[in-house]
C-alpha cells in the first residue's frame, strides 16, 4: 500500500549521526588521522586561550571545520556555517550532535589571531606527517620543491603610486558608478614606485617572460618523492631569489644527516648559487639544465636518480593545482600575507589527507 506523506516533528532523537555515515567514507580515515594529530597539539591550543572568561568554541572543531572548507571547495565561512547546520556528515566530521546549533561564521576571524600567534597551521602539517603510521611512508632521501604564484585580495587598480594620498577619493568621468574609471595604460608601475592600496604587501610579478603580471605572493612546497606528500609548506613576497631562498630552508632540517639527500626541481632553480649552497649541505641539486650557463654538470647528471627525480618532481604540480582549485586558493580571499600563508599551508595539509586514506588502505 501507499505510505502517507505526512509526517509531526519528533520531540525526542535518539540517532547517533555516526551510524548516518557508511562505514568506507573516506572521512572516516580521514578523521582518525586528524583527531590523532588534534590531540598532539592539545597543549599548543591551552597555552593560547586564557584560563578564565566565556568558553570558546573548541579550537579542534574551527580546525576541522576549516578542513571541510577545503575538502568540498566551500567558497566562504558563512556559507560553511549554513551547511553544517543541515548537513549530517559534516556534523559528524566537527564533532556537533544533531542537537547542537553550529556556530556563528565571525568566530573564524575572532580566532585567526590566535592560530596565526601559535603557527598552528604548520604545527597541524608536523602533527600529521609525525604519525607511524604516516611516516611510514615518507621519504627521507628524496624530495622536490617548487613555487606558485597566489594572487592576491587586490585589483590592479588598487596599484597607485606611492606618494599619492591614498584619501582622496577615486574620480569617474564616466559617472553613474562607484567603480571608477582608471587608465593605467603607457604608465610604467614597478613595487618601487607604486604599491596596492587593499593589500600593501602584495607585489606585482609575473611568472615567465610574456606572461600576464599580477598583485601576488608566492607560495613554496617541499615534496618528498616517495608518495608525494607535502612535508613543508611556506608563502612569502615575490622577488626573483624567493624561491631559492625558500627552498634552501626547507631542506635544510632533512640535510642534517651523514648522507647525501636529493632536490629536485626545475629550471628556475638553476642558479649557481643556490646549487653551490645546496652542495654545502650535503644535498644533491637535481635541478633541470638550463640551455646555456648552466650550474648542473657531469658530476649530477651522470647518476641514475638525477633522471629519476626529474621525473618525479613534477607531482608538486598536482599538490598546487589541488590547493589552487580545490581548496580554493588560486586567489586568496584574505588581506596581508600572515593570514595568506596560514591558509596556504593548511591547504598543503588538507591535500595531504585526501591522500592518506588511500596509502594507509594500501599498506594494511
Amino acid at each position: 500500500m501507499r505510505g502517507s506523506d505526512r509526517r509531526s516533528g519528533e520531540l525526542f532523537s535518539y540517532v547517533d549521526v555516526g551510524a548516518r555515515i557508511r562505514a568506507d567514507h573516506p572521512l572516516r580515515a580521514i578523521r582518525g588521522v586528524v583527531n590523532e594529530a588534534l590531540e598532539a597539539l592539545s597543549t599548543e591550543f591551552a597555552a593560547l586561550y586564557g584560563s578564565t572568561g566565556r568558553p570558546s568554541i573548541p579550537p579542534e572543531m574551527l580546525l576541522r571545520a576549516m578542513l571541510l572548507q577545503a575538502f568540498y571547495s566551500i567558497r566562504s565561512e558563512r556559507q560553511l556555517m549554513e551547511r553544517l547546520e543541515f548537513d549530517l556528515l559534516f556534523r559528524w566530521f566537527v564533532g556537533l550532535s544533531a542537537d547542537e546549533p553550529a556556530w556563528d561564521h565571525s568566530t573564524f576571524s575572532k580566532n585567526r589571531d590566535r592560530l596565526l600567534e601559535g603557527e598552528i597551521a604548520a604545527k597541524f602539517l608536523a602533527a600529521v606527517l609525525a604519525q607511524p603510521r604516516v611516516k611510514r611512508h615518507l621519504s627521507s632521501q628524496h624530495f622536490s620543491v617548487d613555487g606558485t604564484l597566489i594572487e592576491a585580495w587586490a585589483s590592479m587598480k588598487s596599484f597607485k603610486p606611492r606618494d599619492k594620498n591614498d584619501t582622496e577619493p577615486p574620480t569617474d568621468d564616466a559617472g553613474g558608478g562607484r567603480n571608477a574609471t582608471v587608465d593605467f595604460k603607457g604608465e610604467k608601475r614597478t613595487n618601487e614606485t607604486h604599491r596596492s592600496t587593499t593589500d600593501p604587501q602584495a607585489m606585482l610579478y609575473r611568472k615567465g617572460p610574456g606572461m600576464e603580471a599580477k598583485l601576488c605572493f608566492i607560495g613554496h612546497g617541499l615534496m618528498e618523492n616517495r608518495s608525494g606528500l607535502i612535508v613543508d609548506a611556506r608563502l612569502t613576497l615575490v622577488s626573483g631569489h624567493a624561491e631559492r631562498l625558500a627552498a634552501v630552508e626547507m631542506i635544510a632540517p632533512f640535510a642534517d644527516r651523514p648522507r647525501a639527500i636529493t632536490l629536485g626541481a626545475d629550471k628556475g632553480y638553476d642558479a649557481a648559487d643556490f646549487v653551490e649552497e645546496l652542495r654545502t649541505m650535503n644535498v644533491r641539486p637535481h635541478v633541470a639544465r638550463k640551455a646555456r650557463f648552466s650550474a648542473i654538470d657531469g658530476r649530477t647528471t651522470r647518476h641514475r636518480s638525477y633522471g629519476q627525480s626529474q621525473r618525479i618532481r613534477k607531482r608538486i604540480e598536482e599538490a598546487f593545482g589541488w590547493i589552487k582549485t580545490i581548496a580554493g586558493l588560486r586567489k586568496t580571499r584574505f588581506i596581508g600575507r600572515a593570514k595568506t600563508a596560514l591558509a596556504f599551508t593548511f591547504a598543503a595539509a588538507a591535500y595531504n589527507l585526501v591522500r592518506l586514506p588511500k596509502l594507509i588502505a594500501e599498506a594494511a
